[in-house]
């Protein structure tokens, strides 16, 4: 008899029966996935510092401080509120936080999974939840909890539900989550009225202008109402000035910095553009089919407001992926088939995406034989020492690391030092009713005035950014003549006050 001849694995994934699959098992598997590559990174002391902030912000509000009023960050409540909810019902937990990131991943994933159902086959939809994954969990600082992360789980859930359903009630409860996104992450009120501007058009094309602006106010009043009960808090404390001051003025005030730039945008525009150009040209999109329209103008909205921020860091595409993996998925399926030689290539590929994670698994072992945890970094083993050597951590500056405050049980000095980098800042200082004008006055003023007894910096590293010359001569001044270096922990240095 012939040799019989093995199947490979590649084969074996395209024998899966799409059809079959349900929503409950695309969960599953993308929970799965999520959890795989975002575990090892559960015990990382912080992966960006925003999240540490965050983190900050949401202990603040447990404590009983409504955000802004303690302590101030530029991003609207929502964000904090995630935080929040997680440290009072689970306690200082880093698992929890990156648990309940990672499910918001897959729960977005899953959203794009259905979404995409609608226009093309399952077996593109399941790969495009897929890498939905892998590129909101990959690739930079994206294994942390981002405002983005959360901004964009509520949008595509709303995304999701105007592709399903066209009654107002529904409209109303869109209106609620696009709400919700916004109050995450302000930019989002860009894709927000594209999608408002998508129905609008559709009205008059499809010669139903009153059904459509009947429903989008419906979707009006859902985004007013959320708005107004996340405003309401302060209301209530009688702090009105705060919160608009916070949440509406400082992110315009921000976006006018002096290093930000629209130009910035420009090469991820071109490459989005330069893609559905080929797709038009080729007919690779139907782009007379709404769901496409749809997303394209989520897609528009979204690098406008990239253009408005004038930068595009890696965990602002968050927001996009979504979004733009739907088409670019319904494209690269209508390439030819992979020849059956390269499918082993495509398994190794597939494979070797997350390698990131596997490091950092490995990571989490090393440091636990060698140093009996599983979480590492300095923003763990700094708090550490500082606990164990008995330093003093009242009015503690942490330059970086700051995610020590919270493992200290302590707050930064002052309200600009939130995030270390606010300090710089001083754009934003009159929305943060910061008493000092500049942000030299503001460094002066905790190191002389407050006068920090510990102070942690990191090695090899300008405590801020290089641009930034005087502040960085007059820190490095002060410290030579007023600290003592006291331990080196990883790159930490732990300085202490000589006199």
């Amino acid at each position: 008899m012939p040799k019989k001849e093995k199947p490979i694995v590649l084969k074996k994934i395209g024998s899966i029966n799409y059809q079959k699959l349900d929503w409950k098992t695309v969960l599953f598997v993308l929970c799965m996935v999520a959890l795989f590559i975002r575990f090892p990174f559960f015990f990382r002391d912080y992966i960006d510092r925003d999240e540490s902030t965050f983190i900050i912000m949401g202990q603040s509000w447990v404590d009983g401080h409504l955000p802004y009023t303690q302590l101030w960050d530029l991003k609207p409540p929502i964000v904090f509120l995630f935080f929040a909810l997680i440290i009072k019902v689970f306690g200082k937990s880093f698992i929890a936080i990156r648990f309940f990131g990672s499910v918001l991943v897959a729960l977005t994933a899953l959203f794009t999974y259905v979404i995409a159902t609608k226009i093309t086959t399952k077996k593109v939809a399941l790969w495009t939840a897929v890498f939905c994954v892998f590129f909101q969990s990959l690739f930079g600082s994206l294994q942390g909890v981002m405002s983005e992360h959360i901004c964009t789980f509520f949008f595509v859930a709303a995304l999701l539900i105007l592709f399903l359903k066209e009654d107002g009630k529904w409209f109303f409860t869109s209106g609620l989550l696009l709400g919700l996104s916004v109050m995450t992450k302000l930019n989002m009120v860009y894709p927000v009225l594209g999608v408002g501007i998508f129905f609008l058009w559709e009205g008059f094309h499809k010669k139903q202008l009153w059904m459509n602006v009947k429903n989008l106010i419906f979707m009006v009043i859902g985004f007013l109402t959320t708005i107004l009960i996340t405003l309401l808090p302060y209301y209530l404390n009688g702090q009105p000035e705060i919160c608009w001051e916070s949440i509406f003025k400082a992110p315009l005030a921000y976006s006018d910095g002096k290093f930000h730039s629209p130009l910035k945008t420009l090469p991820f525009v071109l490459l989005s553009v330069s893609f559905f150009y080929i797709a038009y040209k080729k007919q690779l999109l139907n782009f007379k089919s709404k769901p496409i329209q749809l997303l394209l103008l989520s897609i528009a909205g979204v690098f406008l407001s990239f253009a408005q921020i004038g930068k595009v860091n890696g965990h602002y595409l968050i927001q996009l992926y979504p979004l733009i993996l739907i088409p670019v998925a319904m494209v690269v399926a209508k390439f030819p088939p992979l020849k059956k030689k390269y499918t082993g290539l495509l398994v190794v590929f597939l494979f070797l995406i997350p390698v990131e994670s596997y490091l950092e698994y490995a990571n989490i072992i090393t440091n636990k034989l060698e140093k009996g945890s599983f979480y590492n970094g300095e923003g763990v083993d700094v708090p550490r020492y500082i606990t164990d050597h008995h330093l003093e951590t009242k009015n503690i500056f942490f330059t970086e690391y700051h995610i020590g405050y919270w493992l200290l049980d302590e707050n930064p000095p002052t309200k600009a030092a939130t995030h270390p980098s606010n300090i710089t800042r001083e754009e934003l200082f009159p929305y943060m009713q910061n008493p000092r004008k500049t942000g030299l006055e503001e460094l002066q003023y905790i190191m002389e005035v407050i006068q920090p007894k510990t102070l942690v910096t990191r090695d090899g590293k300008t405590v801020f950014d290089k641009k930034l010359v005087a502040y960085n001569a007059y820190i490095d001044s002060y410290l030579a003549k007023h600290y003592q270096l006291t331990a080196k922990v990883g790159n930490g240095l732990i300085y202490q006050r000589s006199h």
